[in-house]
């Protein structure tokens, strides 16, 4: 049985109500009950993400990362941004497999790359596509693996073709830690802040 990806219903922008000029992508978030996957929407496990406090933060509002996911889609149609991730589908996971159980609890993606070969994978062109108003991109990871590099690669030459702005983006997650010198005393979420900002367009 596949893993599918827990909010699938909103990868392609279906729902939403408005012509985004921003794409955030991130990797995936899995949807098997039995992973004890908290989150309610797009970068929704706060604990150890810092997705919401930056975003708001780099268009000049309060941390959003207490908030409710209605809250999120509403700060994201305020300011055109659509969010959906890279991977719609892991389709050689088993939930019955400890090990696959692990790999996809601990939301690495290192993990979905090692352990797994079967993707179904989000059609990104055709999604942009399909909203001629998105001028920027934005992934929230880096591509510095062969295998992100490879996944990475093809839709960010289409952008280039298409002339849409393409940028990687530090991780927001807690892993971002590991970026930070010892000797630099800041907190994670301004360190989060700090790189997107010098990334992020003119607003």
């Amino acid at each position: 049985m596949p893993c599918d990806h827990k909010f699938a219903h909103d990868l392609y922008l279906e729902k939403i109500d408005f012509q985004p000029t921003t794409l955030i992508i991130g990797t995936f978030n899995p949807a098997w009950e039995n992973l004890g996957n908290v989150a309610e929407w797009f970068y929704g496990r706060t604990r150890n993400n810092y997705f919401w406090e930056v975003l708001p933060r780099i268009y000049g509002e309060h941390s959003l990362r207490l908030a409710l996911p209605c809250e999120w889609k509403t700060f994201c149609k305020t300011h055109r941004i659509a969010l959906t991730d890279l991977i719609d589908s892991i389709e050689d996971a088993d939930p019955t497999n400890p090990d696959h159980i692990d790999y996809l609890k601990n939301y690495r993606d290192d993990l979905l790359a090692k352990h797994f070969k079967e993707f179904r994978f989000v059609k990104l062109p055709d999604l942009v596509g399909q909203h001629p108003t998105i001028t920027q991109v934005y992934l929230t990871r880096s591509i510095s693996g062969p295998y992100w590099r490879r996944l990475w690669q093809p839709f960010d030459d289409y952008c280039k073709k298409h002339e849409i702005k393409a940028k990687t983006l530090l991780t927001p997650s807690g892993g971002a830690r590991f970026q930070i010198s010892k000797d630099e005393d800041i907190s994670l979420g301004d360190f989060i802040f700090q790189q997107w900002q010098a990334k992020w367009h003119s607003i």
